[in-house]
């Protein structure tokens, strides 16, 4: 298994925290976004969207953090970590609309507006960014994990750019519950960090 990646993207780590959670080996194939390597003929040919992570599983080519997460739960994980059951399902593909909505355009977007000096309006990502983080703490008040009992792809598509939060100039102390939503993900047997966590 093949993982077109780069360190410092935060939809890179999600693939490689739930691999390393699921306790499957692949080999990182690192991908310049900042030098335009994405952008060339060859990686094109891989992904016409030119975009990480790439996910080449024995010449079953999955892109897309989203796409590469449901994958992975469906082929190598079991029903926790993407249920079949209507009502959990619904509620896993809530917050990954949250996690391409809210923490996406919002908390991502900040960060790389401070970390990689990205045009948009920092202002407005970080408003964006408190309005993710003001639904997750008000649902986390109230449950442990997001959509189900225990963790799912859920979490994983929401926790990268929630805790990288800070890089983006966006203080957690007011949002308890997601910082301890973020200890609870830290404490995950197998979990792996990036720089920046």
């Amino acid at each position: 298994m093949n993982l077109y990646d780069m360190e410092l993207s935060g939809n890179c780590y999600k693939i490689r925290l739930f691999c390393a959670l699921l306790g499957l080996n692949y080999e990182s194939v690192p991908v310049n976004l900042l030098k335009g390597q994405p952008k060339t003929a060859d990686f094109l040919a891989v992904n016409p969207r030119g975009q990480v992570p790439v996910l080449d599983d024995a010449g079953t080519v999955v892109w897309d953090s989203m796409a590469i997460l449901v994958y992975l739960a469906r082929k190598y994980g079991n029903e926790q970590w993407l249920p079949t059951e209507p009502e959990p399902l619904a509620r896993v593909m809530q917050w990954l609309a949250v996690s391409e909505n809210e923490l996406l355009y919002g908390l991502a977007r900040a960060r790389a507006v401070v970390r990689f000096n990205r045009p948009w309006d920092l202002a407005a990502c970080q408003e964006m960014g408190r309005s993710g983080l003001a639904v997750l703490d008000a649902h986390l008040q109230r449950n442990r994990w997001l959509a189900a009992d225990q963790p799912t792809i859920a979490d994983i598509a929401c926790y990268p750019y929630v805790a990288l939060a800070p890089e983006g100039g966006m203080a957690l102390n007011g949002f308890r519950s997601v910082e301890k939503w973020i200890a609870r993900m830290q404490a995950l047997p197998g979990y792996i960090a990036m720089p920046g966590l």
